[in-house]
C-alpha cells in the first residue's frame, strides 16, 4: 500500500481456522506484508510474533518483548475468535431445514412403453443429501439420472432425481430420502399415487364416453324423427 509521501505496513486479514462445534481446536494467524514481501507473522498456536525475514525477526524480538501488543493478540482468540465463530455455528453451521418431496409423472425422452417418474426434493439446508430410488424395497442403481444440488433460494436447495421404468402390476416404486434434518429417512411411495392417478383417467374416461354415447342417442333420435315427420308428409287427404 503505497501513498505519495511514503510506503506503509499492509497489515493480512487474520485468518481463524477450526473443526468441530466445541471449537477447542480453533487458532488464528495474521501477517505483515510489505511491497508483497511477508515478514512477520503471529500464530495463536506459536503464542509469540515470528519474523520471517531479516527486518522481521528485529520486530518479533522487540514486540515480544512484553510489549501491550503481544498480549493483545494472545487474547485475541478468546475474545474475538471463538465468540465469532460460536456465533456462526449457531447462525450457519448447526442450521437444518427439512426438505418437501414430490413425486410426478414426465413423458421419457426415449419414448415407447416406458414411464418416468421424478422425485423433486425442495427446500433443504445444508447441501448434502442423498436420493435413492426403490423398487418392492430393493435399491435401484440402473436408468437413474439425478442433477446436483440446486440453489433454492435464503440458503436452501433442490434437487431431482428422475427413474425410467416399465409398469408392472402390484410392483411399488418409492422415492427415499435422507438428510441431516431428518431424524430418519422420508420415503414417498409412488404405488398409492399411480393407483389414484389411474382411478382419475377411468373416471374421465367414463365420462368421456357417456358424453359420447348420449350424443349419439340424441342424433339417433333426431334422425329417427326427422324421417318419421318426412314419411307422413307424403299422404295427403283426398
Amino acid at each position: 500500500l503505497e501513498n505519495q509521501n511514503s510506503r506503509k505496513y499492509l497489515p493480512h486479514l487474520p485468518i481463524r481456522t477450526f473443526t468441530g462445534s466445541l471449537l477447542q481446536d480453533i487458532h488464528y494467524s495474521y501477517s505483515y506484508i510489505y511491497n508483497k514481501v511477508e515478514f512477520i507473522q503471529f500464530d495463536s498456536r506459536v503464542g509469540s510474533f515470528v519474523g520471517l525475514n531479516s527486518f522481521g525477526e528485529k520486530l518479533a524480538a522487540r514486540w515480544n518483548n512484553g510489549t501491550g501488543w503481544l498480549n493483545v493478540s494472545k487474547t485475541y482468540r478468546e475474545e474475538i475468535c471463538q465468540p465469532n465463530a460460536e456465533l456462526w455455528y449457531r447462525l450457519v453451521l448447526d442450521r437444518s431445514v427439512a426438505p418437501s418431496v414430490t413425486l410426478s409423472t414426465v413423458v421419457p425422452p426415449t419414448g415407447g412403453p416406458s414411464s418416468m417418474l421424478t422425485c423433486s426434493v425442495y427446500g433443504f439446508f445444508p447441501k448434502q443429501i442423498r436420493v435413492t430410488w426403490m423398487r418392492n424395497g430393493q435399491k435401484v442403481t440402473s436408468d437413474v439420472t439425478s442433477t446436483t444440488e440446486l440453489p433454492d433460494g435464503a440458503w436452501l436447495y433442490q434437487i431431482h432425481s428422475s427413474l425410467e421404468f416399465k409398469p408392472r402390476s402390484g410392483e411399488k416404486i418409492s422415492c427415499m430420502v435422507e438428510h441431516l434434518s431428518l431424524e430418519e429417512p422420508l420415503t414417498i411411495d409412488w404405488s398409492k399415487n399411480l393407483h389414484d392417478s389411474v382411478s382419475e383417467k377411468i373416471k374421465i374416461a367414463f365420462g368421456v364416453l357417456g358424453l359420447i354415447l348420449g350424443l349419439v342417442l340424441s342424433l339417433t333420435g333426431f334422425i329417427y324423427y326427422k324421417k318419421k315427420a318426412g314419411g307422413q308428409n307424403q299422404f295427403k287427404p283426398v
